[in-house]
């Protein structure tokens, strides 16, 4: 009795739609298992990936640093260092050595400059810009002090009477803020110039020896700054980031030995505070993610399961007569539950692997933007393999205990049992509202508890499934209310539209089918939109915010002359750009700005309404029972008194949010409706432009523009938090597009399982009369009122709920204005596309088995 285990996987070849359907199910159960594992790990990476793009790139290893550090101790500090280095897998170290101000420098017979010698080791030359000489040995001088002073290559200097090595290269200064090469080094390689550094130039030395012999010459004991530090490639995984940070703690540790044995332990101050912080920040996002996304994953995978032990219950069903025989002649319910995995086990294995390699082919589509660590991509794969143990074994157990309780038990009956009435009774809605009240009572709180200084909100991962389950819950009540309505629709009457009866009838002969495709869309399209409304929100309110905070693409704050108009704004920047002057002192903060250029320089379209040129132009026009204004963020508290002596304000116009301003009461005032004394009296003035920040800094600092602080929208906030809520959604969204691919397939499987019905029905309404455009009209109404309910519902309610959700996940509340769901236009218009494709496919498949059956296949029927 071997055959037809021998024959299982031919004979599964003649009912190939439970094989696709078996496959598919068990691809789904193992592509969602898998990417939950991946999308946390891609998470840490791409948190890893952010933090080193915001760390200076030798600060991810070892750093050994110490201000005034004896000369006579340095060569015992970098031998131990490179002792250890090797070890520990670190390549040569990089020293870096600045002197203090030394006064009294000699160039073409001026002895009043005032200079600092530096060098740094390897790459030091290679990252600065040679304008004039060459690498000989001797000393490189900056561009400014050169090209000022007409100090050229060849000039010999001096210090005070002692003689230097000559200068035998002019280079570009590193201005701030410089290269990222010099990031660690901005204390002792840069001149600020910008607030007036008493240093006249950074003096570099080419090699080691010329730069020991000219500190030996001056006879100083001390180096101000003394930092060596180690170039490794950026990590971009978390392990890989972690095994950096361990690597880095063991060398510290052997160095801090090394010295301490010789006496010079207290020498150093040796660390990697900057990116052990970056790792611990790393793993908390990691950890968030996968602790967000969690219970979504199992609920998947779990429901995956179910779905192929619903596939077991259609095999037994099918094979029914011949298990029944077998089990007649011997075979047990084991033997008959292995039969069951020999015919679906290899498409269930095929369709399990095909689904763990797609989570991770396809992880660049829906994940974090990070790589997943290799260890992490073993877990995913046994994730994937025992979610497939898990799935033969319950398709096994579900034959042996049918083949049991009715061949060897004699207890099954015909119909439902009590069981299975008793659970389409329940009401699984109410369990779900509840687990949504739950869920929302966290929500409200979320974020609160981040303790200071942790970027990252604390997770509650009840809030993070509330949206889920508010879906769920609307699906649920949605598809019992769709069951009692056909259940009543005998009573309907639409004889004179014969279309639209067949379509109810055939609805109402198929409720199960009908209310399972429709709970499974309606959840397809509202976790969709639920996550994708979430996920872009976050991303867009980063923008807003930070756009809102800064007023444009960077700010730098200036002096009066440019606010005047004494020095006009450079070429390079007069297209993009604009002045803005700032008062405060009487609760309102009140900007003054140029009508004509504001809106070419600043984020006004962070700012709603349409004409806010045609505000400005209003404002623009004197008045004489005051100074026009545009009042921004108004409370009842707000004075119209202006400060520094300016009239009151005379409202011209109301604004929520405004750059700069944020929705903090404020006003906004033309400088051309202010005399010139009156633009005297703004103490403050800054330039907003949506030029990237290093040109715009160049280009005020070749105009010789005095720029005390500077900031940009990548350096304004901490972009992490945002981020991290947008890659747990993501998940959430990957949840709602692998049930949409469930339902459509859903549907288009019930259409042709009911292949032969809708052939034999429809053979006979033509031969009665209908025309087939009209029989095709009454599939589409069928399937389209089906499809539509899902569409209707689950938009309503996924935008509804992501709408609610978006505030409440803000990670910075405190920062005016609060993130608001992104236009839903987009993807209310994609869905409803792609349904009318997925019922028209369904409409000419169901018609197409009409004109294609054959008249014995109608017989049969």
């Amino acid at each position: 009795m071997t055959k037809p285990w021998r024959a299982a996987p031919k004979a599964a070849l003649s009912s190939p739609l439970t094989l696709v359907v078996a496959a598919v199910t068990a691809l789904l159960a193992c592509f969602l298992g898998s990417a939950a594992v991946l999308q946390a790990s891609a998470a840490g990476g791409a948190a890893v990936r952010y933090q080193t793009g915001i760390t200076c790139p030798d600060s991810y290893g070892p750093m050994f640093g110490k201000g005034n550090m004896p000369v006579r101790d340095i060569p015992a500090v970098t031998g131990a260092i490179q002792r250890h280095a090797a070890a520990h897998g670190f390549g040569a170290p990089v020293v870096g050595q600045f002197t203090n101000v030394l006064r009294g420098a000699e160039f073409n017979g001026d002895p009043h400059y005032k200079i600092r010698l530096g060098y740094r080791d390897q790459a030091g030359l290679d990252n600065l810009t040679l304008r004039q000489g060459a690498r000989t040995p001797g000393l490189w001088l900056g561009n400014v002090v050169a090209d000022a002073e007409h100090i050229g290559v060849g000039t010999k200097p001096s210090l005070q009477g002692i003689p230097l090595p000559p200068i035998t290269g002019i280079y570009g200064d590193l201005l701030d803020p410089p290269p990222r090469w010099w990031c660690s080094q901005q204390s002792g390689a840069v001149i600020d110039r910008l607030v007036d550094d008493p240093i006249d130039s950074i003096v570099f030395a080419t090699d080691r020896k010329t730069f020991d012999d000219a500190i030996q010459a001056i006879g100083l004991p001390t180096m101000q700054y003394f930092h060596v530090s180690f170039y490794e490639p950026a990590p971009t995984t978390l392990s890989a980031a972690e095994d950096l940070l361990q690597r880095s703690q063991d060398l510290v540790a052997d160095v801090r030995a090394d010295l301490t044995a010789q006496g010079l332990g207290s020498l150093i101050a040796a660390d990697v505070p900057t990116f052990q912080r970056s790792v611990q920040i790393s793993r908390q996002a990691q950890d968030n993610v996968f602790v967000s996304i969690l219970p979504l994953a199992l609920i998947s995978v779990l429901v995956g399961c179910a779905g192929l032990g619903t596939v077991a219950l259609q095999w037994y069903q099918r094979r029914h007569p011949q298990l029944r025989l077998l089990s007649a002649r011997g075979s047990g319910p084991a033997a008959l539950g292995g039969l069951a995995v020999a015919e679906l086990g290899l498409p269930i294995l095929l369709g399990g692997a095909a689904g763990a390699v797609a989570a991770r082919l396809l992880l660049g589509v829906y994940g974090p933007p990070g790589s997943p660590d290799p260890a992490a991509e073993l877990r995913a794969a046994g994730v994937a393999a025992v979610t497939l143990a898990v799935s033969l074994a319950l398709l096994a157990l579900v034959v042996a205990v049918r083949v049991h309780r009715e061949f060897e038990l004699g207890r099954i009956r015909r119909g439902r049992s009590k069981q299975v009435r008793l659970l389409a009774y329940f009401p699984w809605e109410l369990a779900t509202a509840g687990m949504a009240w739950l869920g929302w009572t966290r929500l409200a709180h979320y974020g609160t508890t981040s303790r200071l200084g942790n970027p990252l909100p604390q997770v509650d991962p009840l809030a993070l499934t509330y949206p889920v389950f508010v879906v769920l819950t609307v699906g649920l009540l949605t598809a019992r209310l769709a069951w009692l309505a056909l259940h009543a629709s005998h009573r309907a009457r639409f004889w004179s539209r014969p279309a639209l009866q067949l379509a109810i009838r055939r609805l109402a002969g198929a409720r199960a089918p009908v209310t399972g495709v429709l709970v499974i869309g309606t959840l397809a399209i509202g976790t969709l939109a639920t996550g994708i409304g979430i996920a872009d929100g976050q991303e867009e309110a980063l923008d807003t915010k930070s756009a809102i905070f800064v007023g444009s693409n960077a700010r730098l704050d200036t002096d009066s002359p440019i606010g005047m108009g004494q020095v006009p704004m450079p070429a390079s920047l007069a297209g993009t750009s604009t002045v803005v002057g700032e008062l405060t002192g009487t609760g309102s903060v009140v900007l003054v700005v140029d009508p004509a250029t504001f809106t070419r320089g600043a984020a006004v379209d962070r700012v709603p309404g349409d004409d806010l040129a045609g505000l400005l132009e209003k404002i623009s026009r004197p008045d004489p029972r005051g100074t026009p204004v545009l009042r921004v963020g108004h409370t009842a508290k707000q004075d119209a008194r202006l400060p520094d002596g300016l009239p009151d304000a005379v409202v011209a116009g109301d604004l929520p949010v405004f750059p700069m301003i944020g929705t903090s009461p404020g006003y906004v005032v033309s400088r051309t409706v202010l005399s010139h004394a009156q633009l005297d009296g703004i103490p403050k003035w800054s330039v907003l432009t949506t030029a990237p920040m290093a040109e715009a800094t160049a280009a005020l600092r070749a105009a010789g523009v005095y720029l005390p602080n500077r900031i940009s929208r990548e350096s304004a906030l901490d972009g992490l938090p945002f981020f991290v809520v947008s890659w747990t959604f993501s998940f959430v969204a990957l949840l709602g597009a692998v049930l949409g691919v469930v339902a459509i397939l859903a549907l288009l499987v019930a259409v042709e399982v009911r292949r032969r019905q809708n052939a034999l029905a429809g053979a006979l309404v033509l031969r009665m009369g209908m025309r087939p455009r009209t029989l095709l009209a009454s599939h589409l109404m069928e399937l389209g009122a089906l499809s539509g309910l899902a569409i209707v519902v689950g938009v309503v309610c996924g935008v509804s709920v992501a709408g609610l959700s978006v505030p409440r996940f803000d990670p910075a509340t405190f920062l005016a204005p609060r993130s608001e769901l992104p236009d839903p236009l987009p993807f209310v218009l994609t869905v409803v596309a792609i349904g009318v494709a997925v019922v028209a496919l369904a409409g000419w498949i169901a018609v197409r088995s009409v004109r294609t059956a054959r008249t014995a296949e109608l017989i049969r029927a």
